[in-house]
């Protein structure tokens, strides 16, 4: 009997009609992808089938029989669950403390406990059960996402975007538990922009192109670029990767040693690295080793850097404002898009306010005509799929939204630009065109620093390497003489032994 099965499911907003008369047919067991580019339908059409979207017109069959789903609670009653691309959760709780508030009373906060230690350690999923929640990395959020939705062992498991923020040893590791789950009879329907993901996982693929079924396909029997193209009516474009000319030193970390801020976080010890002029220098790392830490205190939110710690063209700026930093040239991409990178309710025009002040009179009064085009513009250059500037922040998919804000701060032309998960969430020709504005800007002169844990990303575009484990820093290394194996063993934190190894071989060779 067929699990889930969908007919002429349609949704219209004010400004676009997501789903346009959408069929789909889900087998129990089968790993069935949705496949599209950003704006192309596939959050509207799961969020209608956990409940949390009402459709306009069509049917839901579930095991053969109609429904009408109201609400996400009577989605999990029927064996429906969800992993979120934007998560769910809240902040100053930690993970039992967010499962069990989603599940009815029988079971006690300690027996919920108890059954996710058990999950995750079954499922390979590493979950910090004391940590709250903002002390957290998206990647480790995530996993408490997955945990959560394999708590209420489901029939349906609906994953949006979810190896968006894992690294490659984690994405292995989730395919193991999905394959599992399969194996067990649960069906999963997997949202991924990651092409290769999809043919090593997937038995079966809808693809979605401006809010309607373009095409269903066997994705072990296609290529890459045959799914690009039926995805985007076009192979994506070759990132162009010139080789580095490095310039001065622009952005300098030196010995710069910051104590946690609470029991969860990660110190950071003796980190030194520089960034120069003409070239992108990439960060890799498990998630939860630093990263966060490093970003706070590089954009200025946090304030504790030692004196002469961190120097922007030969000038403290250990212990200077975030607007100071920008005002000599230092623009910021977080790796939260919606409450960091920007505010949800609010416009994208409104948004821009948040860093582009230059549309602000010295008086104070904003010129809402400059924001207006300003937002516009950036819209056109990055081709983002919104319903104006006007449109609010939270109404675009992750993918457009995270294209808006990357473009926000590459069109501010800075001098230091300082990036985390540059294309998180975004479709394969998103991915390429933000790739390649990086490395523009970097042809322009300016220095990029790329914190990513995907590492396909990093040797596409970093002209140079560093690893980070436990808040500490490995040497640097030319991208051209790393390996993702080399990579690897360092982001375990081994990166004197590799590094010795490679020397090794280089002689025998």
């Amino acid at each position: 009997m067929t699990r889930l099965l969908l007919k002429n499911l349609s949704k219209q907003y004010p400004a676009v009609k997501a789903n346009d008369r959408v069929s789909l047919r889900v087998e129990p067991g089968q790993i069935h992808a949705v496949l599209g580019e950003n704006g192309a339908g596939k959050s509207t059409l799961m969020k209608m089938i956990y409940g949390a979207v009402r459709p306009d017109e069509g049917e839901i069959h579930w095991n053969g029989r109609q429904v009408e789903i109201e609400s996400p609670a009577q989605a999990r009653h029927l064996g429906i669950s969800m992993v979120y691309q934007h998560f769910s959760l809240f902040d100053t709780l930690n993970a039992p403390q967010n499962v069990w508030l989603g599940l009815d009373k029988t079971s006690t906060l300690e027996d919920v406990t108890r059954q996710i230690e058990r999950i995750a350690k079954d499922y390979g999923l590493e979950v910090d059960l004391e940590r709250p929640v903002h002390t957290m990395s998206v990647g480790e959020r995530q996993r408490v996402e997955i945990v959560r939705a394999l708590l209420a062992k489901p029939k349906l498991l609906i994953l949006d975007e979810p190896t968006s923020v894992l690294t490659p040893q984690a994405v292995e590791r989730l395919f193991v538990t999905l394959r599992k789950l399969s194996a067990e009879g649960c069906s999963i329907l997997y949202i991924s922009h990651k092409l290769d993901e999809i043919r090593a996982l997937c038995h079966h693929c809808t693809v979605l192109r401006g809010g309607r079924v373009t095409g269903e396909v066997d994705p072990t029997t296609q290529s890459n670029a045959e799914l690009s193209r039926l995805m985007i009516g076009a192979e994506p474009p070759r990132v162009r990767h010139d080789k580095a000319v490095a310039g001065q030193t622009v952005l300098s970390v030196a010995n710069l040693t910051v104590p946690q801020v609470d029991d969860f976080g990660t110190s950071l010890a003796d980190v030194s690295f520089e960034v120069r002029a003409g070239e992108i220098v990439g960060i890799a790392g498990v998630s939860g080793n630093g990263q966060r830490e490093l970003m706070a205190t590089l954009s200025g939110e946090d304030l504790r850097a030692p004196f002469g710690s961190l120097r922007l063209f030969g000038q403290d700026i250990s212990r200077q404002s975030p607007r100071r930093r920008r005002h000599l040239g230092l623009c910021y991409v977080p790796e939260e898009r919606l409450g960091r990178g920007a505010v949800p309710p609010l416009s994208l025009a409104e948004n821009t306010l948040l860093t582009r002040t230059s549309t602000v009179g010295r008086s104070g009064w904003i010129r809402t005509v400059e924001v207006t085009a300003l937002a516009k513009s950036l819209i056109g250059r990055f081709n983002v799929r919104a319903g104006g500037p006007g449109a609010a922040a939270t109404s675009l998919s992750g993918g457009n939204l995270q294209k808006f804000l990357v473009g926000r701060e590459i069109d501010a032309k800075p001098k230091m630009l300082v990036v985390s998960q540059p294309t998180w969430g975004v479709d394969v020709g998103a991915a390429a065109q933000i790739r390649q504005e990086l490395l523009q800007l970097r042809d322009e002169g300016a220095a990029v620093l790329v914190v990513s844990e995907e590492l396909d990303e990093l040797f596409e575009i970093a002209d140079r390497l560093i690893v980070m484990a436990q808040g500490r820093m490995s040497p640097s290394i030319q991208a051209a003489e790393a390996s993702v194996e080399m990579i690897g063993e360092w982001m375990s934190g081994l990166w004197q032994g590799a590094k010795e190894a490679k020397e090794i071989s280089h002689v025998e060779a």
